[in-house]
């Protein structure tokens, strides 16, 4: 009861200072924040980790897919073959995205 209390206590007080320190705050807030997404080295960086979990998340899947696939229903593992035969030669996925 005593972390909920000072949780909502916590809540308020943070509500109240934000409300005092106005749109103003919030535009240069909004500001600070935009440029750091424009700058090229965030960008890169960004690029750079979405690149390294969309491997990992390909390992990932064949290594499931290999060791699960034989536990699986038969509709399921004919599911996770068309897909891995699509996206070996693919640069896209079922929703149209790019893997790049």
């Amino acid at each position: 009861m005593r972390y909920r209390l000072a949780f909502f206590a916590g809540l308020a007080v943070g509500f109240v200072l934000g409300a005092r320190a106005g749109r103003e705050r919030y535009e240069q807030i909004k500001q600070s924040a935009r440029q750091v997404a424009q700058n090229p080295a965030v960008r890169n960086t960004a690029e750079s980790a979405a690149q390294q979990s969309r491997q990992f998340a390909g390992k990932a899947y064949h290594t499931v897919s290999e060791k699960v696939g034989d536990h699986v229903p038969e509709a399921v593992a004919h599911r996770m073959r068309t897909l891995r035969a699509h996206t070996n030669g693919s640069a896209e996925d079922d929703w149209g995205t790019s893997n790049t």
